[in-house]
């Protein structure tokens, strides 16, 4: 069975939220440890378009077609949602973010 590769789209939530992370990065990190970490992060947001079904479920997301996925980066959780034509990102948060937050990207449109 051949894949499908599908265009990946971000939200202007999810691009604010890479800015805001690698902001944290450059205070936290120093600029070159944060230009890596977006880099890489970057590159396997860009790779969904082949590897969309690598990645599991969003375990507090679920639907009976588990259309929305997480990519799990250092502590970082990318939450994409998988539509017919393309992929969607919906946000980029880090890991210790409440449940009632990460139950909240389902709302975001793209």
């Amino acid at each position: 069975m051949e894949r499908k590769i599908l265009e990946v789209v971000i939200s202007d939530i999810a691009t604010q939220s890479l800015e805001d992370v690698f902001d944290y990065g450059v205070e936290t990190f120093a600029l070159n440890a944060a230009t890596v970490f977006i880099d890489e992060l970057n590159e396997r947001i860009e790779s969904l378009s082949e590897d969309y079904l690598l990645y599991p479920e969003c375990r507090f997301l679920k639907t009976q077609s588990a259309m929305y996925r997480n990519l799990i980066h250092g502590n970082y959780l990318v939450i994409y949602r998988v539509a017919k034509q393309r992929i969607e990102v919906l946000n980029v948060i880090h890991g210790s973010r409440s449940i009632r937050f990460i139950k909240s990207i389902r709302k975001i449109k793209i």
